[in-house]
């Protein structure tokens, strides 16, 4: 699919017809994926958000209102347009007043198809980071996450770094009566203690020095939506007692404000830690834990999911084959063979900066288990030694030829490599090489 405008997905069971909706919009730049029938429409959903479904009525086995019945039903916050005969013009507005979005009435040229689209749309296109779930303890996870997704249930949700918490707290709100409303994710640990009261609950105007406005706190702005605590166990005692206040009064009080704002708001809370130690350890309020331990998700690391290695390298793939410069890549058998077998301690993210590393190795367009440069100590099979020093010449010989590829900029270079421009820059001193900011 392209990466241009955002994705949407066709469900039409004429393969002519399918074929030539997604040649259409995909020449105008849109990313499309296609299904011949409602059933396999709605599995992809499960699988990766879309901006739009495109949906013909008339098909065999569930038709389109079914179909939009259903996604209704489990993606409320999706657009759904019909395409219809002249014929049932009366039943497409009755679709309209159960949630569609709007209808084609068939034939249509592509103009039309595109205006309608366009007009339709969502403007973030699903996105806010691939939920993959191939693998048996994924679709578990995603199964208690679709059914918890349509209360307004407080949900907490735990797993390693880098397993994808923030991108299943997205999936929960998409999947709720609020996903027309805000998703306001905060991080916890990344906001100055001095700071984190007057970011959370918002301030009065002369509330303290440099205040000279009354702003919203992140629970204002994520009114009628969902707000993700993410790193909840990093907030200070005298915090953790205000949050208590809030989720259980329903209401916030800004720094230096004299009555409180009523909130409707859905919590979603993650951390890294293990919080029943945290509680033992009194670094975390028992009460609290329990308030927001409604609906635990608990989200595995990615060795313990290996079914969805595959599919989340070949997303990378696609995904950063703009930033490297190159498309068409694919992965040799060898190559996956090496990704399913090591451990994964960084879990998805590490998996992201590998293979965005080994498409600026392999010299062709097959990526082969050389260009992965896996620290070899860490497989599962405990077996290999760790990495020799010709790794190290390897990983300074791509830093310094993307480097100048990137014309001596450390900001383009350390975009490309997946490494933070503070990493960069710590190597480059190394190295004793000099770039352009």
């Amino acid at each position: 699919m392209n990466r241009g405008k955002p994705g949407l997905l066709v469900v039409e069971d004429d393969p002519a017809l399918r074929e030539a909706l997604t040649d259409s919009l995909e020449l105008a730049g849109y990313r499309v994926a296609a299904a011949a029938d409602a059933e396999s429409a709605l599995a992809m959903l499960e699988r990766e958000p879309c901006g739009l479904l495109l949906s013909d009525v008339q098909m065999p086995g569930m038709d389109g209102h079914g179909l939009l019945r259903a996604v209704k039903a489990r993606h409320p916050g999706l657009p759904v347009v019909l395409m219809t005969a002249y014929g049932q013009i009366e039943k497409a507005v009755e679709a309209m007043r159960d949630g569609a979005a709007d209808y084609l009435p068939k034939p249509f040229e592509p103009d039309r198809l595109l205006a309608v689209v366009a007009k339709n749309l969502r403007a973030d296109g699903g996105e806010g980071g691939l939920l993959v779930a191939e693998d048996p303890a994924s679709q578990a996870v995603l199964e208690l996450a679709r059914r918890v997704a349509a209360t307004d249930a407080t949900v907490l949700l735990t797993g390693e770094s880098g397993v994808g918490k923030e991108v299943y707290a997205r999936y929960l709100h998409r999947h709720s009566g609020r996903a027309k409303g805000p998703f306001v994710a905060v991080n916890c640990a990344a906001i100055p203690e001095n700071l984190l009261e007057a970011t959370l609950f918002g301030y009065e105007k002369g509330a303290f020095t440099g205040a000279a406005a009354s702003q919203a706190g992140k629970f204002e702005q994520a009114q009628g939506g969902t707000i993700l605590l993410d790193e909840v166990t990093e907030l200070p005692v005298h915090l953790q007692a205000k949050l208590l206040r809030v989720l259980q009064e329903r209401e916030a009080e800004r720094v230096g404000g004299r009555a409180p704002v009523a909130l409707d708001v859905r919590v979603v809370a993650a951390s890294n830690r293990d919080l029943d130690e945290c509680v033992r350890q009194g670094r975390f309020r028992e009460d609290l834990y329990y308030r927001l331990n409604v609906f635990p998700l608990e989200v595995p690391p990615l060795r313990r999911r290996p079914g969805d290695i595959g599919p989340l390298a070949r997303h990378f793939l696609e995904r950063y084959a703009d930033t490297v410069g190159r498309r068409g890549l694919s992965l040799s058998a060898a190559a996956l063979a090496e990704l399913t077998g090591y451990d994964w301690p960084g879990n998805i993210r590490e998996l992201g900066n590998v293979v965005q590393r080994a498409m600026i190795l392999a010299p062709g367009a097959v990526i082969g288990p050389e260009h992965l440069m896996l620290p070899r100590g860490i497989h599962r099979d405990g077996a290999q030694p760790a990495a020799t020093r010709a790794i190290k010449d390897l990983e300074r010989e791509m830093i310094l030829q993307t480097l100048e590829r990137c014309g001596g900029s450390r900001k383009r270079t350390a975009e490309a490599l997946g490494m933070s421009e503070r990493t960069l820059r710590y190597k480059l001193q190394r190295y004793r090489v000099g770039g352009e900011g």
